[in-house]
């Protein structure tokens, strides 16, 4: 980011940051109750989408793979309410993943392309909302996905949490493909007749075994060279392995790591969540007083 433009507040002098926010924001801000949900279209892309909050940008990203909603943000399953966390603080922006069984977003099947088809959702969605630069928070899938929008846009991405990120266990190779080949595929194909399986094989194939390594969209030496600050919270279930997830930290020169475990016990979680918000402050920007 153009350092006349912005600079990066150190955690004592976060608070600042609320009273002066640069126009690249484009910030509206939305009181605390008035949460809207909203669908956005672009071509045959249907994007439903809620804002809560005021201030910086955070992009939450929720998880539950390619069933993805916002719902899943606020689930007795989530570890935390990130929008009720941090709601008050930042101008917070979620969305149903294009094509989530239980969401409203559809599209097409970009079976050549099916991470960026994502990303392009998540980034149009974004300029649909007349945002340039923003922070994300992911969760689950979130970490793959968050790795490929610094690939396609890391002067947009300021700061991003990966927490649980999920990626490839070399013990399970074909799980992400088999669960979705399951969980995902019947009732989309159900819901959508031109959508045949065979075209949800090829799509689950080119997603999680073309690359079937590390975080799936990006490589160890994009990792290596990524400048973008990240914090990462790490998992170690099958769908989120730590060891991948500490690689990724390791790698990443300018990578921060929450205590692990995080979410068990339960007490540890509001440790985390203090973690998440130190980092967010340290890390968004003001405007350089004139």
């Amino acid at each position: 980011m153009d350092p006349t433009r912005r600079t990066l507040l150190t955690t004592g002098a976060a608070a600042a940051a609320v009273a002066v926010v640069p126009r690249v924001f484009a910030q509206q801000p939305i009181g605390e109750q008035n949460v809207s949900m909203p669908v956005f279209e672009k071509g045959n892309v249907r994007i439903r989408y809620q804002e809560a909050g005021s201030g910086i940008p955070l992009l939450l990203i929720p998880g539950g793979g390619l069933n993805s909603t916002m719902s899943l943000l606020t689930a007795e399953s989530a570890p935390f309410n990130a929008i009720e966390e941090f709601k008050n603080e930042y101008r917070c922006i979620t969305a149903d993943l294009r094509n989530a069984e239980g969401g409203q977003s559809s599209g097409p099947l970009e079976i050549d392309r099916p991470w960026d088809s994502f990303t392009d959702d998540h980034l149009s969605l974004m300029d649909h909302l007349g945002i340039d630069k923003f922070m994300v928070m992911g969760f689950c899938i979130g970490g793959p996905f968050i790795w490929n929008l610094l690939r396609r846009a890391p002067d947009r991405v300021i700061a991003a949490v990966l927490a649980q990120p999920s990626g490839f266990r070399k013990e399970m190779p074909n799980l992400f493909y088999e669960n979705n080949m399951k969980g995902w595929g019947p009732a989309l194909s159900a819901r959508r007749p031109e959508i045949t399986m065979a075209m949800v094989d090829a799509f689950l194939t080119r997603m999680y075994r073309t690359n079937a390594d590390f975080v799936f969209t990006v490589t160890r030496d994009f990792v290596r060279t990524c400048q973008t600050a990240v914090l990462i919270l790490p998992d170690d279930i099958p769908a989120h392995p730590y060891a991948v997830a500490m690689e990724a930290a390791m790698l990443a020169p300018q990578a921060e790591v929450s205590i692990f475990p995080w979410k068990e016990p339960k007490e540890r979680i509001p440790l985390a969540v203090r973690q998440i918000r130190s980092f967010l402050r340290a890390h968004r920007p003001v405007m350089t007083a004139s």
